[in-house]
């Protein structure tokens, strides 16, 4: 009787055993699973988004880039020069070689007034070694140093504005045949030629602005002792009438020159223009439109390059902060009653080294937004909500696009 009871017993415990140690187990498993739940949510409540100023470097104008000194994911700094363009259209270069051609008719026609002002000196000359000195003579000779002054300061400007031109454009093919050589692309000796043709005209150009500047000084000269001359107490006959339309047709010559080299200087300062850093940060890629993105390579739209022709508002480069400043988060409907301007809250970097920190609430958008897709639950369910900024606390280290957890609303 007592082994058939000690046989129902193991049968029992075996039974048990069977039945009620797996659903032990699984009970176990969703206790620990909602515990864990319990415990993230306690964690932190809402996830933001960290970012940072992020600058598209651009041209107001269709142009060409010369140059770019900085390569991806290089650190930069702000007014740091990133590349160089060239935003003469093909319409204006052509409009530059008339302005110069404008300016040498310009200066021919100063030298055709220089040869009629010889014949008129040579009668003054001629006049005053007949006969006796007089003011008329003297004021006609004043005059007469006045205006070839100006005469050669016209000479001096037309030549200086056509080796400036040549001496850029000598400029280009030394740094063009200087990258060729460090390619091993040409013999050493081309750049050596180049480099001699560009000093010996920088070294013209340099003379030939002494000379100018000397010409001015020389002219003021003239007109002073003009002027004093004026001032005696004399009778004043009139001046040449030969001498007085030279010198209006010179001073016709001098305001047009000053117009065509006021234009071709500006059209010179377009060909260079250096496009700065806006803020102190690191390169990024350059990203096309999205409906671009399907027809490009890998590996295009990350840098530009020199040569491309980029149109206007086109990002040419592309800088971003290295640290964020802020992080932007979204409020579901159902917390909006504990959201408040100011707000304290609380920041949990999930990643390690784990960090948790406080913070406020900056600013509230003034609309519910459609969230980032990263920031949904299920990928494949909207979510919605209104947009925060958090500032980032000093010491909270996060990188920019990284997922924060937020506590606190």
């Amino acid at each position: 009787m007592k082994t058939k009871r000690s046989g129902n017993d193991h049968i029992r415990k075996r039974y048990l055993l069977r039945h009620l140690l797996p659903a032990t187990v699984w009970l176990t498993a969703v206790g620990a699973v909602v515990w864990l739940f319990y415990q993230r949510s306690e964690r932190f409540e809402i996830v933001g988004i960290a970012q940072g100023q992020v600058r598209e470097v651009a041209t107001s104008s269709t142009g060409r880039i010369r140059s770019i000194s900085v390569n991806l994911f290089e650190p930069v700094y702000a007014g740091q020069t990133l590349a160089v363009v060239d935003m003469l259209l093909d319409n204006e270069q052509t409009l530059e070689a008339e302005l110069r051609a404008q300016l040498a008719v310009a200066a021919a026609e100063a030298e055709r007034l220089a040869s009629l002002l010889i014949p008129t000196q040579d009668q003054l000359e001629t006049d005053v070694a007949g006969l006796k000195i007089d003011r008329a003579d003297n004021e006609r000779r004043f005059a007469a140093d006045v205006e070839n002054m100006r005469l050669r300061i016209l000479e001096l400007q037309a030549t200086t504005a056509f080796d400036r031109g040549t001496l850029d454009d000598l400029g280009v093919e030394v740094k063009i045949l200087e990258d060729l050589r460090s390619k091993e692309a040409i013999a050493p000796y081309e750049v050596d030629k180049a480099r001699i043709q560009y000093k010996t005209l920088e070294s013209k150009v340099q003379e030939n602005e002494q000379l100018l500047q000397q010409a001015r000084e020389d002219l003021r000269k003239a007109e002073e002792r003009r002027d004093r001359f004026a001032q005696q107490g004399l009778p004043e006959p009139s001046v040449d009438h030969a001498l007085e339309a030279i010198r209006k047709e010179i001073t016709v010559q001098e305001e047009l020159m000053k117009g065509l080299l006021a234009q071709l200087e500006a059209l010179e300062s377009r060909r260079s223009v250096a496009l700065t850093s806006p803020i102190d940060g690191v390169v990024i890629a350059v990203h096309g439109r999205a409906n671009d993105a399907l027809q490009q390579r890998p590996g295009e739209q990350v840098v530009r390059r020199a040569g491309e022709v980029v149109p206007a508002g086109e990002p040419i480069l592309v800088v971003a902060e290295t640290e964020p400043t802020e992080i932007v988060a979204y409020v579901s409907e159902s917390q909006l009653p504990l959201l408040k301007d100011q707000m304290t809250v609380k920041l949990v970097k999930a990643r390690e080294p784990a960090q948790i920190a406080e913070s406020q609430v900056l600013r509230i958008g003034p609309v519910i937004e459609l969230m980032p897709q990263r920031l949904w639950v299920n990928p494949n369910v909207p979510q919605w909500g209104r947009p925060v900024l958090i500032g980032i606390p000093p010491g909270l280290s996060v990188v920019s696009g990284e997922i924060v957890g937020i506590s606190g609303l």
